[in-house]
């Protein structure tokens, strides 16, 4: 994880927030941490459609191809 000191964090946070990792940054003050910052977890409804358009689907989906016979007899 990324340490940064509180000036340097304010002189340049917005550059700072565009790269943030996924386990964050520690701000310090005179060396002691004082903050973390970390990324917004996004919901998964943001997934849902992200991929319309992006997948093509070759196939039946629904079949594994493979015939059986489902009348068995004892």
């Amino acid at each position: 994880m990324r340490t940064i000191e509180a000036e340097q964090f304010k002189a340049q946070c917005f550059a700072l927030l565009d790269e943030l990792e996924s386990d964050g940054l520690i701000i310090t003050r005179h060396g002691k941490p004082v903050a973390r910052v970390v990324p917004y977890a996004q919901g998964d409804a943001d997934l849902i459609g992200s991929l319309r358009g992006k997948i093509r689907i070759k196939g039946d989906v629904l079949t594994t191809g493979v015939r059986w016979n489902a009348d068995l007899e004892y």
